[in-house]
């Protein structure tokens, strides 16, 4: 069975213009104020990582999603534990603890480097700065990770230090059964402060964090995992941490009075300090949370006490490989913060402008704007035909990265197609790829630069970094990185100026070692050269 990047499933039409909805299989639900429906699908997906293979396969140039008589499984099994063998022959990768190697970390002009050795976790999936200059890592099943300034050792977060990647019941309570904990996104925020992303427990079909609420046995361990935190460091060293239970409560959604839960993954998250915002790009849509939000465990999902507004997409209507009416919407992890507060978000089918600046901070307003007007749903790979297409006539834009530059364009990285530059009106101007200059067209991650408004932006299956500015491109990989690093995908890029001058923080996830059959650990690079 092939496996795909995105889900989708059977989709019965229907609604109007203010009140679609996301709704399960067959059935005509709305949403309040919340244009846009899709189906939830069966989706076994592992967020927080590349699609599964190098190459294109035949789906115009991206992830199949299915040949003749077969439909997706939506499963991504890359190198970061998953319990598959990779489709291209690779190995298993062992759990965290073990069977490992840790490189040496690399010596080079402008960069310092921190791995497992300086008490970093074997698998880095984010790094991130606060305004107080601490660096926060996202570990993975480790947990979060902390830097202080002037540290030379990372200290460790987990459950045990409050950390809590799991809503709330009705009554305020945490779910019954197994807590699964996944840190795979950081952003900081206020000195001292940083929003963590957290993976949904992952599964097969109702499994799944994100379907199981609308299936046949609900199980609150599942659809109340991941979504994301808001972890304050106190004095005294210990942790504040608030939860965004990312989900609507009863009554909210018209047509879905038990509530809607299909967050769960936040793949990326930004804070926006202009709006007092926090962003989380994840698994089917994207949604706000409120920056100051204080924690409301009781308020069962309610629009005026949880923090949160979820969620939109930029779907689109497409035909599967039987000729049945599909939605394509997923792996929302581009997510670029413009300087009037609108955002940038990318996925695995469509881009969009979220006009949340424009329209003086409403959310609807916004929302109507991406999922109502054909023309903010961009395809920056074009498609053969704009909605209704065949598996054939589909380029997957798989974004991974959104950065929006300093003359108000957008730059783009995709896990397939390599980069795309945007002016602000959503138009493609430029395309980029390894015959640009670039480490390669499989890019797994991009931030601007605001030493010198350059883009930077690194390899999903190695090769290293590019750095592009105006029409040159440099690449730091070998001549730079010794042959270990330079194989890491490079899973998150951030820029930091809390401390006057510019860092640009370099999260290197590690990878399979195919000789040796170990996993290869993991590093943060920071970069303070020109």
């Amino acid at each position: 069975m092939t496996r795909g990047w995105r889900w989708a499933g059977a989709l019965l039409m229907a609604g109007a213009m203010w009140t679609v909805g996301c709704t399960s299989e067959g059935s005509d639900e709305s949403e309040r104020g919340n244009p846009g429906m899709d189906d939830p699908g069966p989706q076994d997906e592992r967020p927080g990582d590349p699609p599964p293979t190098p190459d294109p396969l035949p789906d115009a140039g991206g992830v199949p999603d299915g040949g003749p008589g077969e439909e997706p499984d939506s499963g991504t099994q890359p190198p970061d534990g998953g319990t598959q063998v990779p489709p291209d022959g690779g190995t298993q990768t062992p759990p965290p603890g073990g069977s490992v190697e840790i490189p040496p970390l690399p010596s080079a002009p402008g960069w310092t480097f921190y791995g497992v050795e300086q008490g970093g976790p074997e698998r880095v999936y984010g790094v991130t700065a606060d305004e107080g200059g601490n660096l926060w890592v996202a570990g993975g099943v480790q947990g979060l990770f902390l830097l202080r300034p002037g540290a030379e050792k990372l200290e460790r977060f987990g459950l045990e230090h409050g950390l809590r990647p799991y809503g709330y019941l009705p009554d305020g309570s945490a779910p019954p059964g197994p807590k699964y904990l996944k840190v795979i996104s950081v952003s900081g925020g206020p000195a001292g402060t940083v929003f963590v992303g957290y993976e949904g427990m992952p599964g097969n079909g109702t499994d799944h964090c994100e379907s199981n609420w609308d299936g046949p046995t609900p199980d609150a361990a599942r659809y109340k995992s991941g979504d994301a935190d808001k972890v304050t460091l106190l004095k005294d060293g210990s942790l504040s941490v608030v939860h965004y239970d990312i989900f609507s409560g009863p009554g909210v959604v018209r047509d879905e009075l038990r509530g809607r839960e299909k967050l769960c993954s936040i793949l990326r998250i930004r804070y926006d300090k202009s709006t007092k915002s926090v962003w989380f790009g994840g698994n089917h849509g994207f949604a706000r949370g409120e920056a100051e939000f204080k924690g409301a465990p009781m308020c069962n999902g309610q629009l005026g006490c949880s923090g949160v507004l979820e969620h939109v997409h930029p779907h689109i209507n497409a035909l599967n490989a039987a000729g049945d009416v599909i939605l394509l919407t997923d792996a929302y992890y581009g997510v670029g913060l413009a300087e009037n507060g609108d955002v940038w978000f990318g996925g695995s089918d469509r881009s969009t402008r979220f006009l949340y600046g424009t329209h003086g901070g409403n959310f609807w307003r916004a929302q109507a704007g991406t999922e109502n007007n054909a023309s903010n749903k961009l395809d920056l790979w074009p498609d053969a035909k704009p909605e209704y297409s065949k598996p054939g006539e589909r380029v997957p834009d798989h974004v991974s990265g959104v950065a929006v530059a300093r003359d108000g364009s957008v730059w783009v990285s995709s896990f397939s197609n390599g980069l795309a530059h945007l002016d602000a009106s959503g138009n493609v101007t430029r395309r980029m790829d390894q015959r640009s200059g670039l480490v390669d067209k499989h890019l797994s991650a991009i931030a601007l630069d605001p030493a010198d408004g350059s883009i930077w932006t690194g390899g999903s299956w190695g090769g290293g970094l590019s750095r592009v500015k105006g029409g040159a491109v440099t690449n730091y990989s070998l001549t730079v990185f010794d042959r270990k690093y330079v194989m890491s995908r490079i899973s998150d890029i951030q820029a930091d100026t809390s401390g006057g001058k510019r860092r640009m923080l370099v999260a290197f996830m590690g990878h399979d070692d195919p000789v040796t059959r170990r996993w290869v650990t993991g590093g943060i690079g920071v970069y303070t050269g020109d």
